[in-house]
């Protein structure tokens, strides 16, 4: 597994709010300790609200607030990509309005316990080219709408699927799908896409391949 896949792994892990010690985390996935001590400080640089500490374990926090507005968890992330997309745009009077405004929010976000915040925008590294997805979201939320199949390609390999969700978490879009290629739930992100296209048939709600049943599976495998 490479570094990349090992990170959204471990966001994977995280999502469900409880306490992972390193030691499981490093078993789980094949490497060292140090190596999760290690990817646990990318991805609290990358913006992904990771909590914690070395001999205690990791969790992620819950949304935040920013005053004196209240915003939803989805205005958040609308507000991040947007300033993202710009950030990393050739236009470069916007690119830079929106670096600042970025700057600014992150002088407004509440702190929790005297923490810094993690910077409010897309990491340099690890998760650079998340906006990369982006270009894909119009036809996977139609998809998903007219419940339409697509064939994507995937680390050179075409899978059929059928798109049932788009989740933004940590700073990275994901679609989670039925596969029918390989006859299982799938959550992949966005940036990963090679190509896209949508197939002939449509879908009907099967059980055992609808949204609610990877919902239950996924709250067993946190239970």
């Amino acid at each position: 597994m490479n570094r990349k896949d090992r990170l959204y792994a471990l966001m994977e892990r995280l999502r469900d709010g409880q306490l992972h010690t390193a030691e499981a985390m490093a078993q789980d996935l094949g490497v060292s300790i140090r190596t999760i001590y290690r990817d646990m400080e990318v991805l609290a640089a990358s913006g992904v609200p990771v909590e914690g500490a070395r001999g205690y374990g990791y969790t992620a926090r819950a949304a935040v607030t920013l005053p004196p507005l209240n915003l939803t968890e989805a205005e958040l992330d609308a507000l991040h990509i947007a300033l993202a997309a710009l950030a990393a745009s050739q236009l470069d009077e916007h690119a830079h309005a929106a670096r600042s405004l970025a700057a600014k929010i992150d002088a407004v976000l509440p702190e929790e316990s005297g923490k810094p915040m993690a910077p409010f925008g897309f990491a340099t590294d690890a998760f650079a080219n998340a906006a990369k997805g982006f270009a894909h979201m119009p036809a996977i939320r139609a998809a998903i709408r007219a419940r339409q199949k697509l064939r994507v390609s995937l680390a050179g390999r075409a899978h059929d699927i059928r798109p049932l969700l788009l989740d933004y978490w940590g700073r990275v879009w994901t679609c989670v799908c039925w596969d029918e290629t390989t006859g299982a739930f799938h959550r992949f992100a966005l940036e990963r896409i090679e190509s896209l296209s949508p197939l002939p048939g449509l879908f009907v709600d099967e059980p055992g391949k609808r949204l609610s049943d990877w919902q239950t599976s996924a709250r067993g495998a946190q239970g």
